[in-house]
Protein backbone atom coordinates (compact mmCIF):
# COMPACT_ATOMS: atom_id res chain seq x y z
CA UNK A 1 0.00 0.00 0.00
CA UNK A 2 1.08 3.53 -0.63
CA UNK A 3 0.71 6.25 1.97
CA UNK A 4 1.00 9.86 0.93
CA UNK A 5 1.38 12.77 3.31
CA UNK A 6 -1.60 15.14 3.06
CA UNK A 7 0.07 17.57 0.64
CA UNK A 8 1.78 14.83 -1.39
CA UNK A 9 5.31 15.76 -0.36
CA UNK A 10 6.15 12.34 1.09
CA UNK A 11 5.08 8.89 -0.07
CA UNK A 12 5.85 5.62 1.68
CA UNK A 13 5.09 2.08 0.63
CA UNK A 14 4.12 -0.42 3.34
CA UNK A 15 2.20 -3.66 3.40
CA UNK A 16 -1.07 -3.75 5.30
CA UNK A 17 0.56 -6.19 7.75
CA UNK A 18 3.41 -3.74 8.36
CA UNK A 19 0.92 -0.94 8.97
CA UNK A 20 -0.92 -3.09 11.53
CA UNK A 21 2.38 -3.91 13.21
CA UNK A 22 3.16 -0.19 13.55
CA UNK A 23 -0.27 0.95 14.72
CA UNK A 24 -2.29 -0.87 17.34
CA UNK A 25 -3.54 -0.44 20.87
CA UNK A 26 -0.83 0.08 23.42
CA UNK A 27 2.76 1.16 22.92
CA UNK A 28 3.96 1.02 19.31
CA UNK A 29 7.52 2.33 19.83
CA UNK A 30 9.26 -1.06 19.69
CA UNK A 31 7.24 -2.12 16.65
CA UNK A 32 8.00 1.13 14.82
CA UNK A 33 11.70 0.64 15.62
CA UNK A 34 11.51 -2.89 14.20
CA UNK A 35 9.74 -1.66 11.06
CA UNK A 36 12.45 0.95 10.57
CA UNK A 37 15.04 -1.85 10.38
CA UNK A 38 13.30 -3.44 7.39
CA UNK A 39 15.55 -2.57 4.42
CA UNK A 40 12.75 -1.41 2.10
CA UNK A 41 11.31 0.91 4.75
CA UNK A 42 14.74 2.10 5.88
CA UNK A 43 15.67 3.05 2.30
CA UNK A 44 12.51 5.11 1.91
CA UNK A 45 13.04 6.94 5.19
CA UNK A 46 16.75 7.53 4.50
CA UNK A 47 15.83 9.55 1.40
CA UNK A 48 13.79 12.08 3.38
CA UNK A 49 15.39 15.38 4.35
CA UNK A 50 15.11 16.54 7.96
CA UNK A 51 13.49 19.89 7.07
CA UNK A 52 10.85 18.22 4.89
CA UNK A 53 9.95 15.66 7.55
CA UNK A 54 9.72 18.32 10.26
CA UNK A 55 7.58 20.54 8.04
CA UNK A 56 5.19 17.70 7.21
CA UNK A 57 4.88 16.74 10.87
CA UNK A 58 4.26 20.35 11.85
CA UNK A 59 1.50 20.51 9.22
CA UNK A 60 0.01 17.33 10.73
CA UNK A 61 -0.19 19.07 14.10
CA UNK A 62 2.78 17.34 15.70
CA UNK A 63 3.21 18.59 19.22
CA UNK A 64 6.85 17.81 19.91
CA UNK A 65 9.92 19.94 19.23
CA UNK A 66 10.71 18.23 15.88
CA UNK A 67 14.46 18.86 16.16
CA UNK A 68 15.41 15.16 16.35
CA UNK A 69 15.27 13.72 12.83
CA UNK A 70 15.42 10.12 14.06
CA UNK A 71 12.40 10.65 16.32
CA UNK A 72 10.64 12.52 13.52
CA UNK A 73 11.08 9.57 11.16
CA UNK A 74 9.55 7.25 13.74
CA UNK A 75 6.61 9.60 14.23
CA UNK A 76 6.11 9.92 10.47
CA UNK A 77 6.11 6.13 10.07
CA UNK A 78 3.64 5.77 12.94
CA UNK A 79 1.33 8.33 11.30
CA UNK A 80 1.59 6.47 8.00
CA UNK A 81 0.74 3.19 9.71
CA UNK A 82 -2.21 4.74 11.55
CA UNK A 83 -3.61 6.28 8.38
CA UNK A 84 -3.38 2.97 6.53
CA UNK A 85 -4.93 0.97 9.37
CA UNK A 86 -7.72 3.49 9.84
CA UNK A 87 -8.33 3.79 6.10
CA UNK A 88 -7.51 7.49 6.00
CA UNK A 89 -5.18 7.12 3.07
Amino acid sequence: MFWTESLGRIELQLTKAQAHKGFHQGQCDDDIAELRRIPAIRRQLDKLSPPLVAECLRDCGAWNELSNHDENLSLLLWIACSDIVEGVN
